[in-house]
């Protein structure tokens, strides 16, 4: 007659608290495991919300024109290749369906104020931005078309270049900040957005004139990109092939010729963002699960070993009429709850390293049910694939033998 489960479950709880450290240390692999494939899921999937985010806030209406050919992903190789011009923007800006068109530079480089000092980027563009990136003031005001044409020394403030350059309270309006050893005025301070994909802070940054940037930072007329605003969602295909052609006769590429710049609509940003993000959350989750494997070996050898030291126990019990089978499942009993006990503590543990993950780095990682559910379940299996030999050689044992072991 088969053994009952409630009393399966009754003799292994007895068997492994009687050893309740090594079970313990038996855990440990697959509590880690769980723990860091519930954390990286959690940040990846925080990561892949915040860049939707922030590629949304763009507007359905953006075209961003990167230089150099199209690399791997659809995207531009950005920042090898200089080909995009401050000409090259104010061509597009005269195209048909075209509102507005702002050419950026990009730098990072320290900013001091006073005694405090902090390392951001800077960028330098035109107030065209503002309404491209939908970017809102706290207070002041922010840099005008005639401060680019003047090559005026004149800032604006993201939350936390603030927050890190001026004590809490200051009003930094009408102050002055160094960048490169040069003064610039503070006319303006931006609302927080948040964080945006793997941690990268868009309110750690301060905004200048284009040309400010180029003649007294970078010293070069190139640009880093050129974001395009359409008049309408509608007309976004419209203005890429119109920025592609006219971008490829100012070049002067022969026809046919691989373009050495790239034009990207909403659609292949969102696309790019997923597709990287999905891979990049995947393989921190495989990187992870090795754990879990790791934890399974464990799981194995301290089983083997339980089967040594319960060889005699293992006879008594088969002398008194339990069957192989009996054995078996029990033995595999004890390799399941060790490995769902060590799952629910490495659930709680992921939960609370993706709650700390949030609040140090100030970025969602939400933990979804799907990730509890299916590092639970990876980890039950484990225990049962690695807890099968081991209770397979206990089930085998002869009972005769076994009460003579000593």
């Amino acid at each position: 007659m088969a053994v009952k489960p409630s009393v399966l479950a009754e003799f292994s709880l007895q068997a492994l608290r009687a050893n309740k450290l090594r079970s313990f240390l038996t855990m440990l692999g697959i509590i880690i495991g769980v723990s860091s494939v519930i954390l990286m899921m959690a940040i990846g999937q925080g990561a892949q919300s915040q860049i939707m985010a922030r590629i949304n806030s763009l507007g359905s209406n953006v075209v961003m024109v990167l230089p150099g050919a199209s690399g791997q992903f659809g995207r531009g190789s950005q920042g090898a290749v200089q080909t995009l011009t401050t000409g090259d923007a104010q061509a597009v800006a005269q195209l048909p369906f075209v509102a507005n068109v702002a050419p950026t530079v990009q730098k990072g480089t320290m900013v001091t104020h006073g005694n405090l000092n902090w390392t951001t980027s800077i960028t330098g563009t035109t107030a065209a931005i503002q309404n491209i990136s939908s970017l809102t003031l706290a207070e002041g005001s922010f840099f005008t078309d005639g401060d680019n044409t003047s090559a005026n020394a004149v800032a604006v403030l993201g939350d936390t270049t603030y927050q890190n350059l001026y004590p809490a309270g200051t009003d930094p309006l009408g102050t002055q900040i160094m960048i490169q050893n040069v003064p610039f005025t503070v006319t303006g301070l931006l609302k927080a957005n948040g964080a945006s994909g793997m941690g990268q802070n868009q309110d750690d940054v301060i905004y200048v004139p284009l040309k400010t940037a180029q003649i007294r930072l970078t010293g070069t007329t190139n640009v880093s990109r050129i974001e395009v605003q359409a008049t309408q969602g509608n007309e976004v295909a419209a203005v890429v092939d119109e920025v592609t052609t006219l971008l490829h006769r100012l070049h002067n590429l022969a026809p046919g010729a691989a373009n050495d710049f790239n034009v990207m609509n909403l659609s292949q940003m969102l696309s790019t963002a997923q597709n990287v993000s999905q891979l990049m959350t995947l393989f921190l989750a495989g990187v992870a699960g090795i754990s879990l494997l790791v934890g399974g070996i464990g799981i194995m050898n301290i089983m083997l070993v339980a089967v040594t030291e319960r060889t005699r126990e293992i006879g008594i019990r088969m002398s008194l009429g339990a069957t192989q089978r009996d054995v078996l499942n029990q033995f595999l009993t004890e390799a399941l709850l060790l490995s769902l006990a060590g799952s629910f503590i490495g659930v709680v543990l992921g939960g609370v390293g993706a709650v700390l993950f949030s609040t140090l780095a100030k970025m969602s990682a939400p933990v979804s049910l799907w990730s509890i559910l299916a590092s639970v379940a990876f980890a039950g299996l484990t225990g049962i694939f690695f807890g099968y030999y081991p209770a397979k050689r206990a089930s085998s044992l002869n009972p005769a033998e076994a009460l003579s072991y000593e």
